[in-house]
């Protein structure tokens, strides 16, 4: 289940929930609540696992882009190699093939940089996320722990 779900549920929960009378708390369902908190449980390792899996597809990417460069620089040296064979074209040939080795790693930089930022920023956007929940999380308890000490 979504984890933004979830959170919509619990909002729906305390709003739902009736006011104590001249305080700030209100009684809220118990059974509801330890429910929806069980499946936030459940649901942030899903979200977790979704953040590996971004982290594997930038590997793959990664990997994928060193393999393009690989490919490349081996056939710029196997042109430069048949160019330097040939009389007046060798010093041509050779800028060439460097020519393209620089390309092939930039790119593969270029690449590089992107998927980490792509990554990073996924990162960033879970991490806040998820310190939203906890905060509400921690609202939730808070709100418990306080009307349980009122009725003491």
């Amino acid at each position: 289940m979504d984890i933004l779900h979830l959170v919509d549920r619990l909002e729906e929960l305390f709003n739902e929930s009736r006011p104590i009378w001249f305080t700030h708390s209100v009684i809220v369902d118990e059974d509801r609540m330890l429910d929806l908190i069980d499946q936030m449980r459940v649901s942030i390792p899903e979200e977790i696992k979704k953040a590996q899996q971004i982290l594997a597809q930038r590997d793959r990417i990664l990997a994928q882009a060193q393999e393009e460069a690989n490919r490349t620089l081996a056939l710029a040296r196997d042109k430069s190699e048949q160019m330097v064979e040939r009389d007046g074209i060798a010093q041509a040939a050779q800028g060439r093939a460097e020519q393209i080795v620089a390309q092939a790693r930039l790119e593969s930089e270029s690449t590089k940089r992107d998927a980490d930022e792509y990554v990073l920023e996924s990162l960033n956007k879970l991490e806040m996320e998820m310190e939203r929940i906890l905060t509400q999380v921690r609202n939730g308890i808070q709100t418990l722990q306080s009307e349980k000490t009122t009725k003491s």
